[in-house]
């Protein structure tokens, strides 16, 4: 929580819903945060400092500053989580006996109170992550609230189905929680990934443990003040900050944790996939990086086609799995389409996150700036051409770097080959369909993918041949609740949202009886 001053509830002033028009909409204002209170290890509805007494800083990206002193949670700290957890989730708790449609109440509730919460919640965002306060507004903390409605919509709708097996049996099948379930989440959309495992785990009716990145824990923590005041019973939500190698290393290994959810790097999820194996074998789902290619075809409306795949590629500071680092542009409007792109690119406002102007941040930290940086030189040494950008923008305060284009890149490249997650741009030329399909295809990664074309037989064609587990046609970036989001090979396993995500969050139990007459 923080103390504010001079800020509306939902951060809206002015005739907003009233009908009457007094002139262009007014944009919501960060908030002034002036001391963050809620930096404790949030248990059994309860805040407590690390058992070993550690804390470490967040930073503000932006300006290098010190924003506060978070408690460090350890393996000590995920034993203490994971005990209240496994006591919340225990048939005949308050929160076992609770009916589904009292579980779907409260998601709706939590819902409101993010959204009272609204702007706090963007302002906390933007400061621990550097994006843009009208991007965290509007676009994370919007996905935030539309996915913890549409999970509290189906908690009373997870059912399952009798079988026709026999005249002489009854049998039907149930979905019950899969229990305790661990989720380790990203620095780079903190709050909309913290709402991503959560909605649907409570909706199936487990209990959950999370461990927010350390670089981002603050919205995180504000999240758990909100899960005690909808009035969810203690232990069923426990948020625990700290580091990967300590936190998240006990959380995928622990014995008392049945299911874990992450999002993050390959690397790093090879290493939870094995973690969780050797212990008890509990459940894994994966949402890793990408090497994401777009596809643009001739016909396409050009000038669409660079707005997207820009997005996809600047959204962010490039700090996103779904990053379109790969732009397959048709041989005949190749020239047109990178002139464009670079006025595009030249064009991006960078500046203060907070100032409503501002379109492009900070990276996350130095250690993410230098790999940017680095994987940018390679493409320069091994003779990709680059267009614009290049550098440190701002005059090299804080970790700001320009929106970068290359041309002339191969398929071998460093940066063609390696997941960047930066505002880096590689435009690459082709002459057939079924080149294009092939090399986007040649990728260890397959997380998501985009056509741009007018003609609706190659965009089904082409969508049905690309090796990804979303594809976006005429369009980027465009999630939504209702829609399942996972990868193909390296990228990932299982689905998230939808109700795909149901799955990953229950267990299906056959039950079958013996009838003693029959017609």
């Amino acid at each position: 929580m923080a103390q504010i001053n001079g800020a509306t509830e939902n951060g809206l002033s002015g005739a907003a819903g009233t009908g009457v028009s007094r002139g262009p909409p007014v944009l919501p204002q960060p908030v002034r945060v002036q001391e963050i209170l809620n930096t404790k290890i949030f248990i059994n509805n309860e805040w407590h400092t690390s058992i070993k007494g550690k804390t470490f800083p967040t930073f503000n990206p932006a300006t290098g500053a010190k924003i506060c002193d978070v408690q460090e949670a350890d393996k000590a700290d995920i034993d203490k989580a994971v005990s209240a957890a496994r006591a919340a989730a225990q048939r005949g708790s308050p929160w076992r006996r609770m009916d589904a449609s009292s579980r779907g109440r409260m998601l709706t509730r939590l819902a409101d109170l993010v959204e009272r919460d609204r702007t706090m919640l963007a302002t906390l965002e933007t400061m621990d992550t550097g994006k843009p306060f009208l991007q965290s507004f509007f676009i994370d903390l919007d996905g935030s609230i539309k996915t913890l409605r549409y999970y509290a919509g189906w908690a009373d709708k997870i059912h399952g189905k009798s079988l026709p097996v026999d005249e002489s049996v009854l049998c039907f099948t149930k979905h019950e929680p899969v229990g305790v379930c661990g989720a380790i989440i990203p620095w780079n959309f903190p709050l909309l990934m913290f709402m991503w495992k959560l909605a649907p785990a409570l909706s199936c009716g487990n209990t959950v443990v999370i461990k927010p990145a350390e670089q981002t824990p603050l919205t995180a923590l504000h999240i758990g003040a909100l899960v005690k005041e909808a009035g969810f019973p203690p232990g069923v939500v426990n948020i625990v900050p700290g580091f990967g190698p300590s936190a998240g290393a006990a959380i995928a290994g622990h014995m008392g944790i049945d299911k874990v959810a992450f999002t993050g790097s390959t690397q790093v999820g090879q290493l939870i996939k094995a973690t969780a194996a050797s212990s008890n074998l509990k459940r894994v789902s994966l949402e890793l990086g990408g090497k994401n290619p777009c596809i643009v075809f001739a016909d396409a409306d050009l000038q669409l086609a660079v707005e997207e795949t820009q997005k996809g590629s600047f959204y962010n500071a490039g700090q996103c799995c779904t990053a379109a680092s790969r732009i397959f542009v048709e041989e005949s409007v190749y020239e047109e389409f990178v002139r464009l792109s670079v006025e595009s690119a030249k064009s991006i406002v960078i500046g203060d996150p907070l100032d409503p102007r501002t379109t492009h941040g900070p990276q996350i930290d130095r250690k993410q700036y230098d790999k940017i940086v680095a994987l940018i030189e390679s493409g320069k040494k091994e003779g990709a051409r680059l267009e614009c950008g290049g550098g440190a923008a701002l005059d090299g305060t804080g970790l700001f770097l320009q929106p970068t284009v290359f041309t002339g890149v191969q398929d071998h490249m460093r940066i063609a080959t390696e997941e960047i997650f930066g505002p880096v741009q590689c435009i690459f030329s082709f002459k057939s369909q079924q080149e294009a399909v092939e090399r986007a295809n040649s990728s260890e990664y397959g997380l998501v993918s985009a056509v741009f074309t007018r003609s609706m037989d190659r965009a089904l064609t082409v969508s049905a041949a690309l090796e990804t587990g979303t594809v976006w046609v005429n369009c980027y970036n465009a999630l939504h609740a209702q829609a399942p989001f996972g990868g193909y090979k390296m990228s990932g396993n299982g689905r998230e949202l939808g109700e795909y995500a149901l799955a990953e969050y229950t267990e299906v139990k056959a039950v079958t009886i013996k009838l003693s007459e029959t017609l």
